[in-house]
């Protein structure tokens, strides 16, 4: 047989289906979650093949289904797109693409540091959304050029990664001790950490120290 699938009988054979790339949605918004599956459905080469509202349902769901590509919001009830981003590409052999509307540069970086393959905001147009899915299964990655511009003008981040994990919880409404067990750490440590955010950015309160920190896109 040539290189066309043409036999050097003159028998043409069927072209082989194009591979078919298996879709996890996972975002709390039902609207944006159906509206994603339906306009990615009608791609030929994309098939939704779950569709869930928290992160910890993505990251069951990724394992038992095992999707070439997990679309996650970054913000989910349970388990954020990061958190669950981590959880999946611990266990399964796939990409994931964030999509948000609060694409600041701190949240990029965590991203990129939980090895997503992909970062867009919730504006992008679906089209442009199922080429970005097909680009991350080819090996690539693609960040949103607006935001990757605005990550590499951000302010220098002046907190450790233990400040900052701190500060995240606590932005909820957990006590000390609860983010301590959250973070196996002492409640003692935690205070040390949370006073320490709260002296480097001129803090009143570890509320106000988090909402400092999340302005500035750094949790």
């Amino acid at each position: 047989m040539s290189e066309t699938g043409v036999h050097e009988t003159g028998v043409t054979t069927p072209a082989a289906p194009a591979r078919v790339i298996r879709l996890l949605i996972a975002d709390d918004e039902h609207f944006i979650r159906g509206a994603l599956s339906a306009l990615l459905n009608l791609e030929p080469d994309i098939e939704v093949v779950a569709s869930v509202d928290n992160g910890v349902a993505a990251a069951e769901q990724a394992l038992v289904l095992q999707p070439d590509v997990c679309l996650l919001d970054l913000e989910m009830p349970q388990a954020d797109g990061i958190e669950a981003a981590t959880r999946i590409l611990s266990t399964v052999a796939t990409k994931v693409v964030i999509v948000t509307r609060h694409a600041r540069p701190g949240v990029l970086r965590r991203a990129l540091a939980a090895r997503v393959s992909g970062f867009v905001p919730k504006s992008t147009p679906a089209e442009d959304l199922a080429t970005v899915i097909r680009d991350v299964v080819a090996g690539k990655r693609y960040i949103d050029a607006e935001i990757a511009a605005t990550a590499l003008t951000a302010e220098r981040c002046p907190l450790t990664d233990r400040e900052l994990d701190a500060l995240r919880f606590s932005r909820s409404t957990m006590s000390v001790q609860e983010i301590a067990d959250a973070l196996h750490l002492a409640a003692g440590t935690v205070r040390n950490y949370l006073s320490s955010a709260m002296t480097k950015l001129d803090a009143q309160s570890r509320h106000d120290a988090a909402d400092k920190a999340w302005q500035q896109g750094w949790i």
